[in-house]
């Protein structure tokens, strides 16, 4: 019988993004919306880690089964490293992407196209029912452009430019899943979750 990992979120983008990145597993994948009582974490970290850290370990502990969590941040050079670990809620607690986007833009209005770099991080966290926990890190470099272009990926995907020209929003699922900070720290990660057989 195989061993149950929980995808420590409610968020149907990132789970199937989650799924379609990981190899094929011994373990059944199931998000903890399937869990009947459970709530998200509070995610006040003070960085991602701690956020990946505390989402993973929560549900863990909940549903007393291998847990496994991500949180990501969009860290811009020329705002010091914001968005940051506030990337989600940039334009504010109920923040929806478009309004992020637009904040992101309106505070880049003046920076020129070289001085936009910026990246993409993941911090992933496997935690166990007994509250052990490891964490894994994956970044992708890029830049920011002035305008969205593209009309996949969600988020910041659209601003998002990577050295060949392409947003993340222009590429396809597959493409996105080969390249991406998620995807970085998941291959990391990998050798912990093959080692749940």
């Amino acid at each position: 019988m195989e061993k149950t990992l929980v995808l420590a979120t409610f968020n149907r983008h990132k789970a199937s993004e989650m799924l379609a990145i990981m190899p094929r597993l011994p373990l059944e994948p199931r998000t903890l919306a399937e869990f009947p009582g459970a709530v998200p974490a509070e995610e006040d970290g003070a960085s991602l880690e701690e956020n990946a850290v505390k989402k993973a370990a929560a549900a863990a502990a909940f549903t007393g089964l291998w847990a496994l969590a991500d949180d990501t941040g969009l860290e811009v050079d020329a705002l010091g490293g914001a968005p940051g670990v506030r990337s989600a809620r940039y334009a504010g607690g109920n923040a929806t992407a478009a309004a992020n986007n637009a904040l992101l833009l309106a505070r880049l209005a003046d920076v020129p196209p070289e001085r936009r770099t910026a990246r993409f991080v993941c911090v992933v966290a496997l935690a166990s029912p007994g509250g052990g926990v490891f964490t894994a890190r994956g970044a992708l470099e890029g830049r920011i452009t002035a305008g969205g272009r593209g009309g996949a990926g969600f988020g910041y995907d659209p601003l998002f430019e990577l050295p060949d020209g392409r947003t993340l929003a222009e590429l396809s699922e597959a493409e996105k899943n080969a390249v991406s900070h998620r995807a970085r720290a998941l291959a990391a990660m990998l050798p912990r979750l093959l080692a749940l057989r």
